[in-house]
């Protein structure tokens, strides 16, 4: 059983119905990916009020992303000490981030922000896939995790859409503080949430005080006999990422400079591409546990290879440039959560580790693709974003077919 929360009534709750478990999930992630997601279409609006180039805001989100390399310290603890609490902590960091940038005047204090919004996020959404992975039996984990990922498609039929219109409205650092408030209130929420069920204690020993740091950082990375599925994994997730989130951080830019579309028009383009995410995450919760999780993810990642090959061609005006991404996309998003329910299971002792260490992995390839996505665009053209993310994909895709194994060992790991 999570451990109780120190400083709050240890008595027990009512047992959490997967409805109200979804419920709440997707209704908190929904905020979560909207400050995630919002820095896509409309990266050039903050650059511009900030003042400062969609390159230099560009490798800034690449700062925030590159946060997600301590979402394992977030994992750790909650395996330890409970889901809840860390879950409440993200939340906490983020809020305080996304106030920092809406309030900021300049991008100094900006990008301090960021940084607090990269810590939040990635400690959150890994965790929260943990939690719900928890409560979970594996043969209806992908369906699951599969709705929970609605709220990454609804925040672009909806988030998107609403931070468009806000931004038209009253301005871009408008949506960061009603984000702020949202998920401030969610983490109150997230208080009367019953804790998970730990049915696979982890057997970890305490480190001696005078255990040398390398001993002690080996230890932590320790992830027991199936380590190489559950690396290999992690490292496709990585090459899956970058493939596409330079999608995701060039569309704007790209939309914005070939058809002079503004902050309404890019949210609206932000919705389509949110209804494809949510018919691929929908697809993917129906089938995916009956076809296989590993199998699944390797189609996602096969059609997503081929769309960016593909893109550059079909893209010949408005209406078929935004249909090749929205598909293109769908590709992406169904690969990347069919590979949540097959991490999952890796190393069920140490889950919310395993998950946190993914999303470090998979922010990692985040942020590379905010440092070469801008730069590519601006230097040679839509075709260098998409035949790199193509060739991100195969190199995923290889990976996949060759180390990953379906599901993982079910025995605790020893450090001994």
């Amino acid at each position: 059983m999570e451990h109780t929360q120190s400083g709050f009534s240890s008595a027990p709750r009512a047992p959490l119905s997967t409805r109200r478990l979804l419920a709440t999930s997707i209704i908190t992630k929904f905020f979560v990916n909207t400050g995630v997601q919002l820095w896509g279409p409309f990266l050039p609006v903050i650059a511009q009020g900030l003042d400062t180039s969609v390159v230099t805001m560009g490798r800034l989100t690449s700062v925030r992303s590159i946060m997600g390399v301590f979402a394992p310290i977030f994992g750790s603890a909650a395996d330890r000490t409970g889901y809840r609490r860390m879950l409440r902590l993200s939340l906490w960091i983020l809020v305080a981030g996304t106030l920092i940038v809406g309030l900021s005047p300049n991008i100094s204090v900006a990008l301090i922000g960021m940084i607090l919004m990269g810590l939040g996020s990635s400690g959150f959404i890994p965790t929260l896939q943990a939690y719900v992975s928890a409560q979970l039996p594996y043969n209806r984990r992908a369906r699951g995790i599969g709705i929970l990922e609605y709220a990454w498609a609804l925040t672009g039929i909806v988030g998107l859409f609403l931070v468009g219109q806000l931004i038209t409205v009253a301005g871009w650092r408008a949506p960061f503080l009603v984000l702020a408030g949202a998920t401030l209130a969610m983490s109150f929420v997230f208080h009367r949430m019953p804790p998970a069920r730990m049915e696979h204690a982890p057997e970890q020993r305490e480190s001696p005080a005078g255990e040398p740091w390398t001993t002690r950082l080996a230890n932590f990375f320790n992830l027991g006999v199936n380590a190489h599925s559950a690396y290999s994994s992690m490292i496709a997730s990585c090459f899956l990422y970058f493939a596409a989130v330079q999608l995701m951080i060039s569309y704007g830019i790209w939309l914005q400079s070939d058809y002079g579309l503004g902050p309404a028009q890019l949210g609206t383009v932000a919705l389509i591409l949110g209804l494809f995410d949510l018919m691929a995450s929908v697809t993917m919760s129906i089938i995916t546990d009956r076809v296989g999780k590993r199998r699944s993810m390797a189609i996602g990642v096969s059609g997503a290879l081929i769309a960016c090959l593909l893109l550059p061609e079909l893209a010949r005006g408005l209406v078929s440039a935004v249909l090749a991404l929205a598909v293109t996309r769908s590709f992406f998003e169904f690969a990347i959560v069919s590979n949540l329910p097959l991490l999952s299971e890796q190393i069920p002792a140490q889950r919310g580790k395993v998950m946190t260490l993914g999303a470090a992995t998979g922010l990692i390839g985040s942020t590379l693709s905010g440092l070469t996505a801008p730069w590519l665009f601006t230097r040679f053209g839509l075709a260098a974003v998409t035949w790199t993310s193509a060739l991100s994909a195969a190199i995923s895709l290889i990976i996949l077919l060759l180390f990953v194994s379906e599901h993982g060992i079910m025995e605790p790991i020893s450090h001994e």
